[in-house]
């Protein structure tokens, strides 16, 4: 089911977006993005805030990323890149993919907290990778 427009826009929805010109290790181009932002957020503003999702499932073992299945409507197994978060105009969006349930918002709501240090555990994984 595709949505009509960008108008109702929700966290834990999966969009596709146009992230073009990224600089170095920024994800880039037309891809899945998850919207991370509040309700209130998103339908106040012309920006949403979203992180990168790739199909590179590779590094599940990293505190940062959330694995997220094909029933949330993606073409494969991927991962939500928490570490790549970033503010985008709603006009980059091109068309809905799905939503995430409920028990997957929270463990993308852990990986975030760990990615923006909000986490008390955030600082004990820092030092491991040192």
């Amino acid at each position: 089911m595709k949505k009509q427009g960008i108008k109702n826009i929700r966290r834990g929805d999966i969009f596709y977006a146009d992230l073009s010109e990224p600089i170095g290790s920024e994800q880039g181009g037309i891809r899945p993005i998850l919207v991370i932002q509040n309700d209130v957020g998103n339908r106040n503003s012309n920006t949403i805030i979203v992180a990168a999702i790739t199909s590179k499932t590779k590094r599940l073992d990293i505190p940062t990323h959330a694995k997220l299945g094909k029933r949330f409507g993606l073409v494969e197994d991927s991962i939500v890149l928490l570490e790549q978060i970033r503010t985008i105009d709603k006009s980059r969006i091109s068309h809905y993919v799905g939503s995430i349930d409920q028990n997957t918002m929270r463990v993308v709501e852990r990986a975030l907290s760990i990615s923006v240090g909000v986490d008390p555990d955030a600082t004990k994984w820092g030092d491991k990778c040192e």
